[in-house]
């Protein structure tokens, strides 16, 4: 209790003012959750106010279309949660009446809802006695306890969840949970955490042996996977060809240029003569334009795009998955950053 009432009594004393925490509404704290996964505060907080201010409720957010959420999210990367956040809210329309369920079993039978977020809504909407573990969580109790298992082995879920809730204070949980996540952001960071005034060092086990920048320890299990992709910019000065992406790959349903994928970098001047890129867009292709490969970074995946304006030769048919859209209609149409910045920076610089 002593760690809990520590953490709390420095959280009331230097906690950031955030617009979900005056609040006990679940959907309103649901959207804060889904948006900051993986997202800095800095980032999402433009996101959450956009979206609230477009949804008020999650009768509004189910009422929207795919498109129209992809739009609102570009930019903010991981875009299969915006999806998601559809398909739970739909849910909730369906199931609760537009109410949004604040109790850990309803809400982890939610699409797009695991186990820390069901975790968190439900101690911050209803002071459920669930505790929270995230990564600022992680962090806090590998050091403070000498916790030296790797934070991201299947084992060691178990082991930090039995641990957060033999800490948790079930009068205030939620408090507790805000406290505690508040903490490892704010003072216990990854990087040049703030020992020097943190009240619970004299008994941190990492502070005590001088593992602080040891712990948490992480496995390195991440492959990234390189990609090449060739975009074709076909534009007759009032429209733009555009293909939307399908559901099996990054950036599911938003729109990208035409493009062909190779093993590795192909200059323009070959790439045209490639039978994939006769067979999209005929023999005499001419190559006008190009422009330097831009890489792009994911988790997972770093994409190397290069942009080559074509013209098309006369007569020649658009393939039928591509489909003109308007310059002046660009704005309208939810797309991946690498496509949004490049478009933006030809057309509006």
């Amino acid at each position: 209790m002593i760690f809990s009432n520590e953490l709390t009594h420095w959280y009331h004393k230097n906690k950031r003012s955030l617009p979900w925490r005056d609040t006990t509404d679940a959907y309103v704290i649901w959207l804060s959750e889904i948006i900051l996964q993986q997202t800095r505060v800095e980032q999402g907080l433009p996101y959450f106010h956009r979206f609230l201010d477009r949804f008020p409720d999650v009768k509004a957010f189910a009422a929207a279309d795919e498109d129209e959420i992809l739009k609102l999210w570009q930019g903010l990367g991981y875009y299969s949660r915006g999806r998601n956040m559809l398909k739970t809210a739909r849910q909730v329309a369906d199931l609760y009446q537009g109410v949004f369920p604040v109790s850990y079993e309803q809400l982890i039978k939610l699409k797009g809802i695991g186990q820390y977020t069901a975790a968190a809504i439900s101690s911050f909407a209803s002071n459920e006695a669930q505790a929270v573990v995230d990564g600022n969580v992680y962090r806090v109790l590998s050091r403070f306890f000498g916790i030296d298992e790797p934070i991201n082995a299947a084992r060691s879920k178990k082991i930090f969840q039995e641990l957060a809730d033999a800490v948790l204070d079930r009068e205030n949980p939620g408090l507790h949970n805000q406290a505690l996540m508040e903490f490892g952001a704010m003072l216990c960071k990854p990087k040049n955490p703030d020992c020097g005034i943190c009240p619970i060092r004299l008994s941190c086990i990492a502070y005590r042996d001088d593992k602080v920048t040891r712990l948490p320890v992480k496995l390195k299990t991440i492959k990234i996977k390189e990609r090449y992709f060739n975009y074709f910019l076909i534009s007759d000065g009032y429209t733009i060809l555009m293909n939307k992406r399908g559901e099996n790959d990054i950036w599911a349903n938003m729109f990208d240029l035409p493009m062909l994928e190779t093993a590795g970098r192909v200059p323009a001047s070959d790439l045209i003569h490639m039978p994939e890129a006769k067979e999209l867009f005929g023999d005499a292709i001419e190559v006008t334009d190009c422009w330097t490969a831009k890489k792009h970074i994911l988790t997972h995946q770093h994409i190397y795009a290069q942009f080559i304006r074509i013209a098309l030769p006369p007569g020649r048919a658009i393939p039928p998955k591509y489909r003109r859209v308007e310059l002046a209609g660009l704005d309208k149409i939810a797309m991946p950053k690498i496509i949004y910045s490049f478009l933006n920076n030809l057309y509006n610089a």
